[in-house]
């Protein structure tokens, strides 16, 4: 008879296996790197089916029992049997139907998205000429381009995605999804997957959005009133919206935050909050390429875990999709690059006996692993590390103004871009909610500007809704409400370290604190307790509201305290981030820290400059 102990250790090396397996041919199909889509879908079946084998929940409650009458030295790998028994409850499916409808679902999304792969987006510049490009650099162009036609043809490009959208299957996973929920026994799909991502109810899910959608509602509305009023009616249609918000004083950033010096200052911020990768080995594909995914991700091919003892290092791909001669790009791919190596610090960092704490699916909630992500990203927008780090190719650095403008332009919309993922669980759960019969393209599109106008408080929005990637994938659709649950999050950690340590950036504990409370655990404790470790107190909104409510003189005092001590303080030392890193385009190195992180950071300064000047 098979030991408990023999059990959970084939169980691990089974589930490295697998999940080896789908994670590289992932990569490869999403960076277009290869032509294997065939076997990745084969390869995504194989684990799906196996984290969803129901015998597994029975295997591991009788070793689980029988280990209840032998010696407490088998805490540990009860702890590792019930982080299993979490995974398998969260996944599996009794019935042969749910298996078969799962598989169906893999099938059509692969479909939808070779499909998407293949379809061309375009804008028109500014000298008439028709350019094929991506999502990133769609929104870069409505955000930051002066040419009203230009971002007039970029969003027009986001409303003909959305109609090819539901013209190209959506409706039938719609569909397909909602069958597959109701043979688990939910209503739909969007309640099986809040379920399924955050241990909620979608009831218990609106309790929290609706009350942040009545805290915030009069701060957005102030905010287009205001933007009408000194702009006029057009600033609130959906091409010049972000542009006139935020448009003018991103581009004034641009000469202070260079792409090419993106890698540099990722490594010299996150070394200075010494964050340590745990020896991992992290792979980045930054830029935009043809048939490459259209949106920043990061996955782990190798989760850390201690096996027997021994410490795995992870193996962790993120990507970008920056185009650094766009105006906006190097924020904007620099906000990606912190957001992917958060996720990437988080997941190289789960000190666990088992591969089942150290990887992005249910049971780990998406609020919980996008807090680690999104507190990281939050960084780019401080004064201090602003005044720290934003310098440009002469050394210059950023005035001061320029930094009020940034607040002046983006704290008015604060609640405007925390609504901007706000709007999207509220148009998914009425999605679902549709009879099959009433789901056609003109209801959904419908629907969108409906909830569009009700939430975001505009016709359309600057993103319109099914330009948004996640809706479409598996894991990510009926999610992103975990991205405005993670800010919550993210919020009330940044308050903790502001009333312990006084300040974020460059401040030496983060590092070593989110590792001890948020990311050592892994998914063995609740996105709540995490929090509870780290700051003494339950999961609590408050925090984002009230930033979202501040007024520009309130933050904007804040910032000149934040400017004032940074400059007073010595910067601490830039700690070794403890990774092999590989900077590549596709399957060409561009940079790697063979020999230094200072030859990577200058080979890929090198290359980003001779691509694009």
């Amino acid at each position: 008879m098979t030991t408990a102990h023999d059990y959970f250790h084939q169980l691990n090396q089974d589930y490295l296996n697998i999940h080896r397996q789908k994670e590289d041919l992932f990569w490869s199909t999403y960076m277009a790197t290869s032509d294997q889509s065939t076997e990745f879908d084969n390869a995504q079946k194989a684990w799906s089916e196996f984290i969803s084998n129901p015998k597994r929940i029975t295997e591991i409650k009788t070793h689980l029992k029988a280990l209840q009458n032998e010696p407490l030295d088998n805490e540990a790998l009860i702890k590792g049997l019930k982080g299993w028994l979490a995974l398998f409850e969260a996944n599996s499916f009794e019935s042969v139907e749910a298996r078969s409808q799962k598989n169906k679902l893999i099938d059509m999304e692969s479909h939808l998205f070779k499909a998407k792969q293949n379809y061309k987006l375009h804008y028109t510049n500014e000298q008439g000429d028709t350019i094929e490009t991506g999502l990133p650099t769609l929104g870069a162009i409505v955000k930051a381009n002066e040419n009203e036609a230009v971002r007039r043809s970029a969003h027009q490009a986001f409303l003909d995605l959305e109609q090819w959208v539901l013209n190209n299957g959506f409706i039938e996973l719609v569909k397909a999804r909602n069958a597959f929920a109701r043979s688990l026994g939910f209503k739909t799909f969007f309640d099986y997957s809040v379920r399924k991502t955050e241990q909620m109810t979608t009831e218990e899910l609106f309790t929290i959005l609706d009350d942040f959608n009545e805290r915030t509602k009069a701060a957005n509305t102030r905010c287009i009133q205001q933007l009408i009023k000194d702009k006029g009616e057009a600033a609130a249609e959906g091409h010049n919206f972000r542009f006139y918000a935020s448009g003018s004083a991103l581009r004034k950033l641009d000469p202070y935050l260079p792409f090419s010096k993106s890698l540099q200052r990722w490594q010299e911020t996150f070394g200075r909050l010494r964050i340590n990768y745990s020896n991992a080995e992290l792979t980045l594909d930054l830029l935009e390429r043809d048939k490459k995914y259209q949106n920043g991700f990061c996955h782990g091919p190798v989760p850390s875990f201690y096996n027997q003892g021994k410490w795995v290092s992870a193996k962790v791909n993120f990507t970008a999709n920056a185009q650094p001669d766009q105006a906006g790009a190097g924020y904007i791919g620099l906000a990606t690059l912190f957001h992917e190596g958060g996720h990437a610090a988080h997941f190289a960092n789960v000190k666990q006996n088992a591969p089942c704490f150290s990887q992005e699916f249910a049971p780990t909630s998406m609020a919980y692993a996008e807090t680690q992500s999104m507190f990281l990203d939050r960084l780019l927008e401080d004064a201090d590390w602003l005044k720290l780090y934003a310098k440009d190719n002469a050394g210059n650095t950023i005035p001061d103004e320029v930094i009020r403008e940034q607040i002046e332009s983006r704290q008015p919309f604060h609640a405007q871009e925390e609504r901007s993922i706000l709007v999207v669980p509220y148009f998914e759960r009425a999605l679902y909610a549709m009879a099959d019969n009433d789901l056609t393209p003109e209801s959904i599109t419908k629907l969108a500007r409906d909830t569009e106008q009700r939430i975001l408080g505009l016709a359309v929005s600057p993103r319109p809704m099914l330009a948004i990637p996640h809706l479409l994938s598996d894991e990510a659709s009926c999610a992103y409400h975990g991205y405005l649950l993670a800010d919550m999050a993210v919020y009330q950690t940044r308050a903790y370290f502001l009333k312990t340590d006084g300040y974020i950036t460059d401040n030496p504990n983060i590092g070593p604190a989110l590792a001890k409370h948020y990311w050592s655990p892994g998914n063995s404790l609740s996105h709540d307790e995490t929090i509870q470790s780290l700051t003494g107190e339950g999961f609590n909104a408050k925090y984002l509201a009230d930033a979202c409510n501040a007024s520009i003189e309130q933050a904007w005092q804040q910032a000149q305290k934040q400017i004032s001590a940074a400059l007073a303080r010595t910067q601490p030392e830039v700690h070794d981030l403890n990774a092999q890193i590989r900077v590549v385009d596709g399957l060409e190195i561009l940079a790697n820290n063979d020999v230094s992180m200072t030859e990577m950071n200058q080979n890929f300064e090198a290359a980003i400059e001779r691509r694009y000047g």
